[in-house]
């Protein structure tokens, strides 16, 4: 995958926010964080420019980038956060940042119409982690009293990348992420209740309509 374009644009977006919360959420020192920032840059390219390229019409792109940044700046602490620690970390670093807020806010004035149903089903269809082991397969499953849809995931890339580095057990620090980011689209209550990562058969990422 190349640097430039969305990975260059989404470590622009959200670095200062990884930076801050190194101090807030897990309690190193400023210049600690400013070192551990320094460091993760390079780290985060390297991790980028390894993954193949997504295809055009996949939507996961953005995820597999925020796992790259995540996974770079776990590599460049000198101590371990613990699913808990880094739960809050990556929550807190993501939903305090205006574009997190705002990309939210635009998903949920969308969510459950046309287009964004007929955008699930051809996510579905694509089965894009068929040819990329770093993306997602996907089933769309809507509820049979209409109150939403389960997008159920059968693949997951931030699985495979962070197994890759180590990381595995700290998925789902990443994984909470889905609730928080309902939660701001205010038009859907997000519900799970199993995960890949957890030792699940599949993910099930269910979106309920709020009235």
């Amino acid at each position: 995958m190349k640097y430039t374009g969305l990975p260059l644009a989404m470590w622009g977006m959200y670095v200062g926010s990884f930076r801050d919360h190194l101090v807030s959420d897990l309690h190193f020192r400023a210049d600690k964080a400013r070192l551990i920032t320094k460091k993760a840059k390079p780290k985060y390219r390297e991790i980028i420019e390894k993954l193949p390229e997504f295809e055009k019409a996949d939507r996961f792109k953005t995820n597999i980038v925020n796992c790259a940044m995540l996974t770079a700046f776990l590599l460049c602490m000198d101590r371990r956060p613990d699913v808990k620690e880094l739960t809050d970390f990556y929550e807190n670093a993501m939903k305090s940042n205006y574009f997190t807020r705002f990309f939210c806010k635009m998903g949920g004035r969308s969510k459950f119409t046309e287009k964004d149903i007929a955008a699930m089903k051809t996510t579905a269809a694509l089965r894009a982690g068929d040819r990329n082991p770093y993306s997602w397969n996907m089933e769309y499953i809507p509820y049979k009293d209409g109150s939403g849809y389960e997008a159920r995931f059968l693949t997951c890339g931030i699985c495979k990348l962070m197994k890759e580095y180590g990381f595995y057990d700290l998925v789902p620090a990443m994984c909470h992420l889905d609730y928080t980011m309902s939660e701001l689209g205010g038009a859907s209550v997000f519900e799970r209740e199993q995960t890949l990562a957890s030792g699940g058969q599949y993910c099930d990422c269910g979106y309920k309509k709020k009235y």
